[in-house]
């Protein structure tokens, strides 16, 4: 297929090779006749921009790269991820940029890309989603000066921009819901594989600090995200008899609930359970899980428009976002079922 040239469209649409590059990037002062007569020209030629060309012209490409330090094929079964990159890809399309995906099969192949990602000249930012404890990403990225925004606090305090859910309210409304429900042996089944984990655990503590609570470190088990190894340990912590557990998600919830029933224990009458998330397969089987709610499209969609602020102006402080979060009340807790707001500020500072 012929590749057509801007002077190539211009002359087919009567225009100027000017004209035809301000109709692509959309500038305003253009008639809606000539705007539609070089669109027009465009479709039918199936004319495609040429990027790396408008980048050396404008030191812009309107790509912005997304990287998630999983594994591959945890990206695609765990519901999370769907809706967070759902979040990011309405918002590019809003802001008229493209969006392109790095992810890996193996730690090896992410080692490796990662330098592709650094070096990469041809994008204009980048999204990291924050799953572990890990800095040498955003050291590398740092280093290089390129714009990012992750996905999660980073640990450390390292003076990066972020977007992020209120993870101690949760913890802390979620264990705050099940002391309320009367519960006085509180397990919660963690994880420590980064800052969102050790944020609920706080909010956990704090909730029992607050209530005048022991913290009993036997009722704290490390389910590590994963379904399965919510499953294993929970056979464990009921051995320590909780009649109540904070899980730090849905999707290790899921795995505490079968554990539970396989013990022959009822819920929430022997046992209540809130999970973090509030994922779809919350309500796919029965009970519905009790939960809590955090805004993940809205978290995609603000690291976005959080890093064309960082992008459009290079020199801002620090953007720090922290989006608010709310108990929604199943079958698993007790309690009226529906969504119960918090009344604590949630702050976004820069």
């Amino acid at each position: 297929m012929k590749r057509f040239t801007l002077e190539e469209i211009g002359k087919i649409a009567g225009v100027s090779r000017a004209t035809v590059s301000r109709v692509i990037n959309n500038h305003p002062n253009i008639s809606d006749s000539v705007r539609r007569r070089v669109l027009e020209v465009i479709e039918e030629t199936g004319y495609q921009p040429n990027i790396a060309a408008r980048t050396l012209a404008s030191n812009q490409s309107r790509i912005l790269g997304l990287m998630i330090p999983a594994i591959l094929s945890n990206v695609f079964t765990n519901p999370y991820y769907p809706r967070l990159i759902q979040g990011i890809t309405h918002a590019c399309n809003e802001a008229n940029y493209t969006l392109t995906f790095f992810m890996f099969q193996t730690p090896e192949e992410q080692q490796v890309g990662t330098s592709r990602i650094v070096n990469n000249a041809l994008l204009d930012g980048l999204i990291v989603n924050a799953d572990y404890n890990e800095n040498s990403l955003i050291e590398r990225l740092m280093k290089a000066r390129m714009p990012f925004v992750q996905i999660g606090k980073p640990i450390d305090d390292m003076p990066i921009h972020y977007v992020d859910a209120d993870n101690f309210l949760g913890g802390k409304i979620a264990t705050q819901h099940l002391i309320d429900m009367g519960r006085q042996r509180i397990g919660q089944v963690a994880t420590a594989k980064n800052a969102a984990g050790e944020e609920r655990n706080e909010g956990y503590m704090a909730a029992l600090e607050e209530n005048d609570m022991e913290v009993d470190e036997n009722l704290i088990v490390p389910g590590d995200f994963s379904e399965h190894q919510a499953y294993r340990v929970t056979k464990d912590l009921l051995k320590q008899k909780p009649d109540g557990i904070f899980v730090q998600s849905d999707w290790m919830a899921i795995g505490v609930i079968r554990a539970v029933q396989e013990a022959g224990l009822r819920i929430p009458d022997d046992i209540a359970i809130v999970g973090f998330d509030d994922l779809p397969i919350a309500v796919r089987d029965k009970p519905h899980l009790s939960t809590i709610r955090q805004p993940i499209e809205s978290i995609g969609s603000a690291a976005v428009e959080t890093l064309l602020r960082v992008i459009e102006n290079p020199d801002i402080g620090q953007q720090q976002v922290k989006l608010p979060v709310e108990l929604v009340i199943r079958d698993t807790c007790g309690g009226e079922p529906g969504i119960e707001e918090n009344t604590e500020t949630v702050e976004e500072a820069s």
